[in-house]
């Protein structure tokens, strides 16, 4: 009779891993968005500005813009693994090059 006992969920437990997984994937997720700012130059700008260009960015429904910027953005990441294959110590060895290419597609969105 005793085998056909089961123990009770700890359904707290559970609960509480979960919250800790999504807690590690949201600090995971804004430490990514930090390193992406930081290789492509952006964080040269002032927070007001990157703040400003992203909301840009974000209400931007022109498909042909966001497309382009898909582009740009697909290029910089096979240029950046390029570079991390050759030089793994290296952390952005090419980013000054994008801010000056990045800054006419942000300041050309804020025309709009």
């Amino acid at each position: 009779m005793e085998d056909m006992m089961r123990r009770p969920r700890d359904y707290d437990a559970e609960l509480k891993a979960l919250e800790d997984k999504a807690q590690d994937l949201k600090n995971r997720k804004v430490q990514q968005l930090g390193e992406l700012v930081i290789s492509t130059g952006a964080d040269a700008l002032t927070a007001d500005e990157l703040a400003g260009a992203l909301i840009v960015l974000a209400e931007t429904k022109d498909a042909g813009k966001r497309e382009a910027w898909a582009k740009r953005g697909a290029a910089f990441f096979r240029g950046r693994s390029r570079r991390t294959a050759s030089a793994p110590d290296r952390n952005g060895g090419g980013a000054p090059a994008q801010p000056g290419g990045a800054q006419p597609a942000s300041g050309g969105t804020g025309a709009t």
